[in-house]
């Protein structure tokens, strides 16, 4: 497959909530980055964390099937462990970023373990979110001064 764009495009609703709008779906994000909870939805490292879980779901399951590899379900539990003091605007040497991130997979299947060790390499080899995270992806930030405020339904 050749490269294609994914794009997404999001606005601020209120003080605390951001909009993202991708495809049809509208994604509500709060404003927390400390992994505080809310009552207005999950912050951005929790959205970060469950794309990566659901982009091992989606390999794992093509892998599965490429491999002929009885797949029922998967579960992935994944944990960051992050230090907010750069986020809160205090001065540190600290990333803002997630120190470590654990990933633990439980696939349920009757495959055997060098099955299923081959599949987990070949998930960690194809998984895109896997690799931005564990890979130096250029990202270009453009600001632009004046926009239009979007009307959100």
């Amino acid at each position: 497959m050749s490269l294609r764009n994914i794009s997404v495009l999001g606005f601020s609703n209120n003080d605390s909530q951001f909009i993202v709008k991708s495809k049809d779906l509208n994604i509500k994000i709060n404003n927390q980055l400390n992994g505080a909870t809310s009552d207005q939805g999950n912050g951005p490292l929790e959205f970060l964390l469950a794309g990566i879980a659901g982009a091992i779901n989606a390999i794992g399951n093509q892998v599965a099937a490429e491999q002929s590899f009885d797949l029922k379900s998967i579960q992935v539990e994944i944990t960051g462990v992050i230090e907010s003091k750069k986020s809160d605007g205090l001065k540190t040497r600290s990333r803002a970023g997630f120190k470590s991130i654990d990933v633990v997979i439980k696939p349920s299947t009757n495959a055997s373990l060098t099955e299923i060790k081959s599949w987990m390499d070949e998930v960690k080899a194809r998984c895109p979110i896997y690799d931005n995270l564990t890979n130096a992806t250029p990202v270009v930030m453009t600001v632009v001064k004046d926009y239009n405020v979007p009307k959100v339904a």
